[in-house]
């Protein structure tokens, strides 16, 4: 009873799909008393199972498997809805025996359930090898009331992903809507949020930063929608005047997004992007550490992405001459350690 507690303590942690899936999984190897457990998710479009989690020893290597509905034990039981006990696998002629080949994991027994809600087929979870000898009717009986509540969660867990896809969508349609104001940034806004995420992973930083550090990222530039046409387009140098106006572009996004109570994490990045870290940018010349770690990292991805794009009055530099350049200002206009974590993950990419 204090597993099962457990269990829906743990399905009931995150909205993050991934984590449910693999928190779902662990814990019912360890509840039923398993050495090895999956679950294949089904892809409607192609009418096939898919490993989405598998835990236990050579769990990694059965992950780009595929099963076509009806191929093997998962296969069947996902066709037929019908939940399974088997204690003689090998000697099942449903048994797809690809999958012991390519993990080199050997099949005993297993106990396999089809996961359904509302009638509509989500996947097939199962449990293998039981530690102690074979599975029993109970093992069996455990895992399909389970499967009720995972059935839940992973609906659930799929709700929350496409709302936030939509989320996504929408913020990049408004970046890029202003982006194509000037045709010589296209895919600008893209590319900073790929090389600030490069910098970040390089830094081994947490996903909750990274999340925020992304929309930071995709909105930087947000505020150039208060830019004049005349000044935003204009191929020659900008006069003082000019340059006065574009220098606003940060405040005006920080503006445009405290209007939206959610984004107010992810405000620094956009604000403070143009700082440097000799304390000689722009807006409130900011020094070293006082500028947020999202700002320091989205300056390096800018100014790169800003020396590669050939624009009307100069050509873009190379990706060598780029970098060489970053690092030249080093400890002056960007982060020592973020320019170190960018050239890393520049090489490694």
């Amino acid at each position: 009873m204090e597993k099962l507690l457990e269990f829906s303590q743990i399905i009931n942690s995150s909205l993050d799909i991934e984590v449910v899936r693999k928190k779902i999984i662990e814990a019912i190897v360890e509840l039923l008393e398993a050495e090895a457990g999956s679950l294949l998710l089904y892809d409607r479009k192609t009418d096939e199972l898919y490993f989405n989690v598998a835990v236990g020893d050579k769990a990694e290597k059965i992950k780009s498997i595929r099963l076509k509905m009806g191929v093997g034990i998962a296969g069947w039981v996902a066709k037929h809805r019908k939940p399974q006990l088997i204690n003689d696998v090998q000697n099942d002629p449903r048994f797809f025996k690809n999958a012991d080949k390519k993990s080199g994991f050997t099949t005993r027994n297993m106990v396999c359930v089809p996961i359904i809600r509302n009638q509509q087929l989500l996947g097939v979870m199962q449990a293998i090898n039981k530690k102690d000898g074979e599975f029993k009717q109970k093992d069996l009986d455990v895992l399909i009331a389970l499967s009720n509540q995972v059935a839940v969660s992973i609906e659930n867990a799929m709700l929350y992903k496409e709302l936030k896809d939509t989320f996504y969508e929408v913020v990049f349609a408004l970046a890029e809507a202003i982006e194509k104001r000037d045709p010589y940034t296209g895919g600008h806004t893209k590319r900073v949020m790929e090389y600030s995420i490069l910098i970040a992973n390089q830094m081994g930083l947490d996903k909750d930063f990274i999340e925020k550090l992304k929309l930071s990222a995709i909105l930087h530039d947000v505020g150039k929608i208060g830019v004049p046409d005349r000044v935003l387009l204009k191929q020659d140098k900008l006069d003082d005047e000019e340059y006065k106006i574009i220098k606003g572009h940060p405040k005006v996004g920080a503006d445009i997004l405290r209007k939206v109570k959610k984004l107010k994490e992810i405000i620094a990045g956009v604000e403070l992007h143009h700082e440097r870290f000799d304390g000689k940018g722009y807006p409130y010349g900011l020094k070293g550490k006082e500028i947020p770690l999202s700002a320091r990292i989205i300056a390096v991805a800018d100014t790169y992405d800003a020396m590669t794009t050939t624009r009307p009055y100069r050509k873009g530099l190379s990706k060598d001459a780029a970098i060489e350049e970053i690092v030249k200002n080093k400890g002056k206009q960007f982060d020592p350690e973020i320019v170190d974590a960018f050239v890393e993950a520049m090489e490694n990419e």
